[in-house]
């Protein structure tokens, strides 16, 4: 992760999506332990209590699960939960926005079937 934090919203939400990008990435499992508060706090130098609240809010929508003296773990099925609402995002707040710019510039359904294998991932 970038160490470096933007202004437009809280570094506790930036951490929180974060973590949902490594989870959806599949760089953090169903199941991975998650670093200590105070080992994220030195690592991305951030207040222990910023990180702590990045984890009762990933922990509150049900993406990671306390095992009392374990520590924090992605919890079961977290995943597909996030999967789910990231499409449903997409297709309620992106898609129409482009579909009106396809609108707008006039696009033939065929020409964007055809770009997609030119879009680098």
């Amino acid at each position: 992760m970038d160490a470096t934090w933007n202004d437009d919203q809280p570094i506790y939400r930036q951490l929180m999506a974060e973590i949902v990008s490594w989870i959806l990435e599949g760089r953090l499992k169903d199941g991975d332990p998650l670093p200590s508060i105070r080992a994220i706090a030195s690592e991305y130098n951030i207040n222990p209590l910023t990180a702590s609240k990045a984890y009762q809010e990933l922990s509150s929508i049900e993406v990671l699960e306390r095992r009392r003296g374990i520590g924090l773990f992605i919890r079961q099925g977290a995943r597909a939960r996030l999967m789910r609402a990231e499409k449903q995002k997409f297709l309620n707040e992106d898609w129409p926005q482009i579909v009106r710019r396809i609108r707008q510039m006039g696009l033939d359904p065929q020409e964007l079937v055809d770009a997609i294998g030119t879009v680098e991932e």
